[in-house]
C-alpha cells in the first residue's frame, strides 16, 4: 500500500497532499504511530507552508503523547496566525489534558472561545480545563452546551466524568451508555469507564 501511495504521488503530484493524508490515515489504522508521524514530517518538508499539515501533525502528536512536538506545531501556526481558533483550542486542550499547565491552557481556550463562542470542540475544551481546575459546576455548564451542539463520544466521556466526580453516577452512566449506542468502538469512552470503574 505504501508503494502504491508513493507511485500515486508521482503520477498525480497535484493531489499529493490528499495522498499523504490518505497514507497517514492508513498508518494510523494499522497502529503504526511512529511511521505516521514520520510521514507527516516528510509531507511538511515537501509542503512547508501548509498549515493544515502542521495542524494535523500536531493533533496526531498530541494523541500519541508527543506533547513537545504538538505544542511546537500549534505555536508555529499561532506565530503566523494569532487568531487561528482551531490552533488555539488544540494547544489549550493539549495542555489541559496532558499537562498540569491549566492556567496557560485556559488563556488559549478562552481566546478560542471569544473567536468561536458556539463551537462544540471549544466549549468541550473550556469545560474540561474548568474541571481540571476543580470548578465542576462551571465545567458542567459548558460540557452540557458542547454535548447539545455535538453529541460526540469524547464530549460525552468528559461530561460523564464530571457528573461522576460530582456524585451523579447514574446520570453519568446514562450519558456514557447513550454515546456507546452510536459510537460503540470509542476508546475514549471505554477508557474513562474503566478508569472510574463504572460498570
Amino acid at each position: 500500500a505504501r508503494a502504491m501511495y508513493g507511485e500515486l504521488r508521482v503520477l498525480s503530484h497535484h493531489n499529493a497532499l490528499q495522498i499523504y493524508a490518505a497514507e497517514a490515515q492508513t498508518l494510523k489504522e494499522l497502529g503504526l504511530p511512529e511511521q505516521a508521524l514520520e510521514l507527516y514530517t516528510t509531507a511538511m518538508e515537501a509542503f512547508p507552508e501548509n498549515t493544515d499539515l502542521r495542524y494535523a501533525r500536531g493533533l496526531y502528536a498530541a494523541d500519541n503523547g508527543d506533547i513537545d512536538l504538538a505544542v511546537s506545531d500549534f505555536k508555529v501556526i499561532l506565530s503566523e496566525d494569532p487568531e487561528n481558533a482551531d490552533a488555539l483550542n488544540a494547544l489549550g486542550y493539549t495542555l489541559a489534558d496532558q499537562t498540569d499547565r491549566y492556567q496557560e491552557a485556559m488563556e488559549y481556550i478562552l481566546k478560542a472561545h471569544q473567536l468561536k463562542p458556539d463551537n462544540a470542540a471549544i466549549l468541550d475544551s473550556l469545560g474540561w480545563v474548568l474541571y481540571k481546575l476543580g470548578k465542576y459546576e462551571e465545567a458542567l455548564k459548558y460540557l452540557h452546551k458542547a454535548a447539545t451542539a455535538n453529541p460526540d463520544a469524547e464530549i460525552a466521556a468528559h461530561l460523564g466524568e464530571v457528573l461522576w466526580m460530582m456524585g451523579n453516577r447514574n446520570q453519568a452512566k446514562e450519558v456514557w451508555n447513550k454515546a456507546l449506542t452510536t459510537e460503540p468502538d470509542s476508546e475514549k469512552l471505554k477508557e474513562v469507564m474503566r478508569r472510574l470503574q463504572a460498570p
